[in-house]
C-alpha cells in the first residue's frame, strides 16, 4: 500500500473544470428528464394486486405474459420469484378497485394460467396495495432522503468545517439526482427496494467522501507551502488504492447479485451498481471540487487559540 501511495501521482484536479461541466450537464439532464419521462413506479407506490404463483414446470415468462394479455390483463408484469417455477404477477390498479377485488383478480390470474399451462399451476399468495399506501410511501421516502441530507450536513460540519459539509451534501445530491435520472431513462421499476438502494448509495458516497476529507485535513498542515489544489490532488492519489479496491469489490458482488439473484432484485442491484460508480466519481470530482470552489485553505482547519490562554495557565 505504501508503494502505491508513493508512486501514484495522477493530476486529477487538472480536469476539475471538465468534471464540473460533466456533472452540471448530468444533473440538469436528470432534472429535465424526471418530469418528462417520470419514474416507473412499482406496485409499492401505485397500488394494485400482487399474486405469487408456482408452476409444476418452469414456464417462459413471455408465454405467461401472453396468457395474461389474452385474458384481458395487458398491463400485468411478470417476474421470476426465487426458483424458476415461482413467478410474481403484478396487476396495476384500476379506477374504483378496492381490496375486496384482489381475490377476484387473483382468481382471474390462476384461471387464465391454468387454461394455458395444463401441467399445473397453484397460487401461493395474493395481496392488495391501496393507492393511499403508495402516496404515504412516496412521502416517507422523500422525507427519509431529506433527513439524511440534514444529518450529513450537521455531522460533517462538526467533524470538519462548513465548507466540507457543503461539499459532502452537494456530492450526495449529485449522486441521487444522477441515479434517479438514469432510472428514469431506463424505466427501471421504482419500488421500496430501490428506495433502500438509494439510501445505501447515500451512505456509500458519504463514506468514500469522509475518507478523502480526512486525508485532506491531515495533508494541509503537512504540506504547508502547497496550494489547496495540490493538497487535494495529493490526498486523492493517496486514497486512490483504497477507493478503487472498495469500489471494485463492491461492484463484483453487485454484478453477481444482478445476474444470479433473480429478477425480483434486479432494480435493487442495478441502482446500487449505478450509485457506486457515480458515488466513486463524485467523491473525487464533486466533493473535492466544491471544497476548492469554496476556497478552503489551511487556515480553515487550524484551531484558533483564545487570547490570554498562556497567561492563565501560568502559576
Amino acid at each position: 500500500m505504501r508503494l502505491v501511495k508513493q508512486n501514484v501521482n495522477i493530476d486529477f484536479m487538472s480536469k476539475r473544470r471538465l468534471a464540473l461541466g460533466l456533472s452540471t450537464l448530468l444533473v440538469i439532464a436528470s432534472i429535465v428528464v424526471l418530469p418528462i419521462l417520470g419514474l416507473n413506479f412499482g406496485l409499492d407506490f401505485t397500488g394494485g394486486t400482487e399474486v405469487e404463483v408456482r408452476f409444476t414446470e418452469a414456464p417462459e415468462i413471455a408465454d405467461v405474459r401472453q396468457s395474461l394479455e389474452d385474458a384481458g390483463m395487458p398491463d400485468a408484469t411478470v417476474q421470476r420469484f426465487g426458483s424458476s417455477v415461482d413467478l410474481l404477477v403484478r396487476i396495476p390498479p384500476h379506477e374504483g378497485e378496492e381490496e375486496s377485488d384482489a381475490a377476484e383478480q387473483a382468481t382471474r390470474v390462476i384461471t387464465a394460467l391454468a387454461g394455458d399451462f395444463p401441467a399445473g399451476v397453484d397460487m401461493r399468495s395474493s395481496g392488495f396495495v391501496g393507492p393511499q399506501v403508495g402516496e404515504e410511501l412516496t412521502e416517507q421516502g422523500i422525507l427519509a432522503v431529506i433527513y439524511a441530507l440534514i444529518g450529513i450536513f450537521i455531522y460533517v460540519m462538526f467533524r470538519f468545517q462548513w465548507r466540507f459539509s457543503v461539499g459532502a451534501v452537494v456530492a450526495v445530491i449529485h449522486d441521487i439526482l444522477v441515479s434517479l435520472g438514469i432510472l428514469s431513462v431506463l424505466q427501471i421499476d421504482f419500488d421500496l427496494t430501490v428506495v433502500a438502494a438509494l439510501l445505501a448509495v447515500v451512505g456509500y458516497s458519504l463514506n468514500d467522501t469522509i475518507v478523502l476529507f480526512d486525508r485532506i485535513r491531515e495533508n494541509f498542515p503537512r504540506m504547508g507551502k502547497s496550494t489547496p489544489t495540490e493538497v487535494v490532488n495529493r490526498s486523492v492519489n493517496e486514497t486512490l488504492a483504497r477507493t478503487l479496491m472498495t469500489s471494485l469489490t463492491t461492484l463484483l458482488v453487485l454484478i453477481a447479485l444482478f445476474f444470479f439473484g433473480g429478477e425480483v432484485i434486479h432494480a435493487f442491484a442495478w441502482t446500487l451498481i449505478v450509485g457506486v460508480i457515480v458515488g466513486t466519481y463524485s467523491s473525487i470530482y464533486v466533493a473535492s471540487n466544491a471544497l476548492l470552489m469554496l476556497g478552503v485553505s489551511k487556515l480553515d482547519l487550524l484551531q484558533v487559540e483564545k487570547e490570554g490562554v498562556e497567561v492563565d495557565a501560568m502559576p
